[in-house]
């Protein structure tokens, strides 16, 4: 099924973000196409500014079909979550625990589709500027550019979090890559920081979702927290506090209340968020439907409240080592938001010491009425990438259709800020317990007074947990390894990057530098 199912093409049409335009329907990407073979447009009217925005609609169309296999890949290391198990992907278990086939196919197609979609941001660039040159609007074009740097930058941060040190294209010519120069991985988060500052003067200043030209596209503070990122693995703390701060003390976001429908349609294109793949089916049961494929981290059996809802293949699971910390620190709502459990899991964990007598919550039934039964793979499902089956549209089946995936949380925002400070950066936006402070009235505890860098972390692990591999990063960067060494895995440093896929060593020379 796996095989198949990576063939499967997930179209989002510019349209279904941007109602002004419908013609990027068909800008579909296989899988398996390489770099290399990637075509840009040619014979193009360039006096007709009011194209202007289609090279940049494509960029945008190239965030939301993201292939199913990117984000697994990026966010499976780390104390966490674990692969599922027992399924026809050994590779990606074996990843997870720090042990690499560099010949694995989602090595390598992590690698292209990210490629692909830069090469994508760089032709935008370039279509833009040409447009540049006829139009009376240019402030609109500068800012079109700038959102097609932080986009590119996006990709580039997470590669360079899983590789390292990278060919860093800079055209939209995939043969550059054969000429360019290995930057290392500081370097490279020192290039996304200066793309950031060139982005961000062009840039609204508003939410994204307060946008109404692109809604839910890219503004300044998704570029700040990009940057915010960046210099968070180079340890540059005081640009962090100020990226961050600069975000905090422009008053546009807020926390959702309710962290368990943060997760589900109400989440879609919330105040709390700087960056989000958008998916819809149009509210309709039946036809069109643009979606990311949540089948990879449903259960492969369950008991839906909306009887015929689909169900998933087990292969991403919240670790026990997550959710006795959870429990040790007094967690329930985040846990609940966090973990589906099933009967089995709930049996294994009350082996442990100490967790034979739980909490009457729970249980194997989610708040919103679905059964989690038992299977093979797994003894938890993760609950920020399920959907209950009564929010799915009338007529659709399909697990966790409709919902959009979460790129960038204020949450985070206010993590990393308290971070900064907590790592000797000083602050305009405020202290580190006010910022932890919020995040931790959401989720009913207490609050804290002298927040140290270490509650900040436990924070981030409560926090952050199945969110694009944030804890098993911070924990690289912070030398805290010892910890990615849980339930029989054991990581050392030479595991901090995934090796280069052996296709790629083949096509770029460099690459062995």
């Amino acid at each position: 099924m796996m095989k198949y199912m990576k063939a499967i093409r997930y179209i989002v049409p510019a349209a279904l973000l941007f109602a002004t335009v419908i013609a990027l329907s068909g800008c579909n990407k296989v899988v398996d196409e390489p770099a290399e073979n990637r075509t840009f447009t040619e014979g193009t009217d360039y006096t007709i500014s009011s194209n202007m925005i289609l090279p940049l609609l494509g960029t945008y169309a190239e965030l939301n079909n993201t292939e199913w296999e990117d984000f697994p890949l990026i966010s499976v290391r780390g104390d966490d979550v674990n692969a599922g198990g027992l399924g026809d992907q050994q590779d990606y278990a074996e990843t997870d625990s720090y042990r690499y086939n560099k010949d694995y196919w989602m090595y390598n197609s992590l690698w292209q589709n990210y490629h692909q979609n830069i090469f994508s941001a760089n032709s935008a660039i370039e279509q833009i500027a040409l447009y540049k040159e006829n139009a009376t609007n240019k402030a609109l074009a500068d800012q079109y550019s700038a959102e097609a740097k932080v986009l590119r930058s996006w990709w580039l941060l997470q590669l360079s979090r899983v590789w390292g040190s990278l060919l860093i294209p800079m055209s939209s010519d995939p043969s550059e890559l054969l000429q360019a120069t290995l930057s290392t991985k500081d370097e490279v988060m020192q290039h996304i920081s200066d793309q950031m500052d060139e982005a961000i003067p062009f840039l609204l200043a508003v939410r994204p979702n307060e946008r109404t030209d692109i809604p839910g596209g890219v503004t300044k503070y998704t570029a700040e927290a990009i940057k915010a990122l960046a210099n968070l693995e180079l340890k540059n703390y005081q640009k962090v506090a100020d990226a961050t701060g600069d975000i905090i003390s422009s008053g546009k976001f807020t926390l959702e209340s309710d962290y368990y429908e943060l997760f589900k349609l109400q989440g879609k294109l919330n105040n709390e968020n700087l960056l989000e793949m958008q998916y819809s089916d149009l509210g309709q049961g039946s036809g069109d439907n643009y979606s990311y494929l949540f089948a990879f981290f449903g259960p492969q059996g369950w008991t839906p409240k909306v009887t015929g809802a689909g169900d998933g293949w087990g292969f991403y699971e919240p670790s026990l080592k997550y959710i006795k910390f959870m429990l040790d620190r007094g967690e329930e709502t985040r846990l609940k938001t966090s973990v589906i459990f099933t009967n089995r899991g709930i049996a294994e964990l009350k082996k442990a010491p100490g967790y034979d007598n739980l909490p009457a919550w729970i249980t194997n039934t989610t708040a919103s009425g679905d059964i989690f039964n038992d299977y093979a793979r797994a003894l938890f499902t993760s609950g920020k990438h399920y959907l209950p089956s009564d929010q799915l549209t009338a007529g659709r089946t399909d697990y966790g259709t409709n919902k959009n995936f979460t790129c960038i949380r204020y949450a985070e925002v206010l993590l990393m800020y308290a971070e900064a400070l907590t790592q000797g950066a000083t602050g305009s936006a405020g202290t580190a317990d006010a910022a932890v402070n919020q995040v931790r009235e959401r989720a009913g505890l207490s609050a804290l007074s002298g927040v140290t860098n270490a509650n900040v972390m436990d924070e981030k692990f409560a926090e952050l947990a199945m969110e694009w591999g944030t804890r098993y990063y911070d924990m690289v960067r912070l030398g805290k390894t010892e910890e990615l060494s849980y339930d029989g895995r054991t990581f050392s440093a030479d595991k901090t990057f995934l090796p280069y896929p052996q296709t790629q060593l083949d096509l770029l020379p460099n690459l062995k530098q």
